[in-house]
């Protein structure tokens, strides 16, 4: 099985949750979706939950998967696995991001947004269209 990260999708309406990478390493500057790489032993919510206290110290709860993609860093094929995040509260400290925003598909197409994440796009286009007749 290929190396899985996560991706936490925090949704506001039709507006996305963004941060944006402090300078420095291969993401420096970059906006993503916030998450990381999932530690051995680790599932995929538990990953996302250390990830955003390690990053904002906030708590999280983890939702279901809405999206997924492959992609390739340093010659290593990672599956990415975007699942819903919900803050607990959006009193946090940025850690590891000089900025976050609240963003619209549309918005974020234009942003120097991760590779990676990009790759999540269409299908966060997707599950909104779906989820925003409701």
């Amino acid at each position: 099985m290929d190396p899985v990260s996560v991706a936490g999708i925090t949704v506001q309406g039709e507006r996305l949750f963004v941060a944006r990478r402090i300078p420095g390493g291969d993401l420096g500057g970059k906006w993503e979706f916030p998450g990381g790489k999932a530690e051995e032993g680790e599932s995929c919510e538990e990953a996302l939950i250390r990830e955003f206290r390690e990053e904002f110290g906030a708590a999280v709860t983890a939702g279901p998967c809405v999206a997924s993609a492959s992609f390739e860093h340093r010659g290593v094929v990672r599956e990415l696995r975007a699942f819903l995040v919900k803050f607990e509260s959006l009193d946090f400290t940025l850690r590891e991001h000089s900025a976050w925003k609240w963003a619209d598909i549309g918005e974020i197409e234009k942003l120097d947004f991760a590779g990676s994440d990009r790759k999540l796009i269409p299908a966060l286009k997707v599950y909104l269209e779906r989820n925003s007749r409701i």
